[in-house]
């Protein structure tokens, strides 16, 4: 808005200063509109990608009021009313993802999880498949993406119910289910942390126990 309202003053200044009817006064208008905005790009050129990306991206739909529409319904009873899901390798790999990341979260909760493992393999920043997303990194203790993959502790599937619930999830997510609820986010972390590229990353959504956040575009210099 400053910028904005230096031009508006630059130009009225302008045709104050020469008469509206001189043909100078889009010399001088042209003049000071190339200043200001040579100024405009120069401020915008040490801002950080992240910090441009944060600026530019617009709030989550929910913070706006603005009303979505997915088709789905988050619901706990809806889904146990669907039946069985079951799958090859890649459904396995995200069933268990789910599982361990967020099988204590409401249904909503868990497809925001499963969005973003989904978000990341349309991504070319990581691995093309769901299992390659889910273990990068897995055999490096606390180095991997997902911490249950690494963090020495046995995978053992001891809640039969969370375990069909989640498998449902992910058999919808692997068909196409819509992915309205975090903004295209590739990453999260539980509310109880802060990790530090938190603070780089634009915030997209808050639902259930996670934050969610989409990884910056980088932008080209200008």
């Amino acid at each position: 808005m400053t910028v904005l309202k230096a031009i508006i003053a630059a130009c009225f200044a302008a045709i104050l200063s020469v008469g509206p009817t001189s043909a100078f006064a889009d010399e001088v208008m042209a003049s000071r509109l190339e200043a200001i905005l040579g100024q405009e790009r120069q401020a915008l050129s040490v801002v950080s990608d992240s910090r441009l990306s944060m600026l530019t991206s617009l709030p989550p739909a929910q913070e706006r009021g603005v009303e979505t529409q997915t088709g789905l319904v988050y619901d706990r009873d809806y889904l146990s009313d669907l039946p069985a899901a079951d799958g090859g390798s890649e459904w396995q790999c995200l069933a268990e993802a789910l599982y361990f990341e967020a099988r204590g979260e409401t249904v909503r909760g868990m497809f925001a999880v499963g969005e973003v493992i989904m978000n990341r393999v349309d991504s070319n920043s990581y691995p093309d498949s769901l299992c390659g997303v889910i273990n990068q990194g897995t055999g490096r203790q606390y180095a991997c993406q997902f911490t249950y993959t690494c963090d020495g502790k046995p995978e053992t599937i001891a809640e039969p119910r969370s375990w069909e619930r989640v498998g449902k999830v992910a058999r919808m997510l692997i068909d196409g289910a819509p992915r309205a609820l975090t903004g295209g986010a590739t990453h999260y972390h539980t509310k109880a942390v802060n990790p530090s590229w938190a603070q780089r990353f634009p915030r997209t959504a808050a639902i259930g126990f996670h934050y969610f956040y989409r990884q910056p575009v980088r932008t080209a210099s200008m």
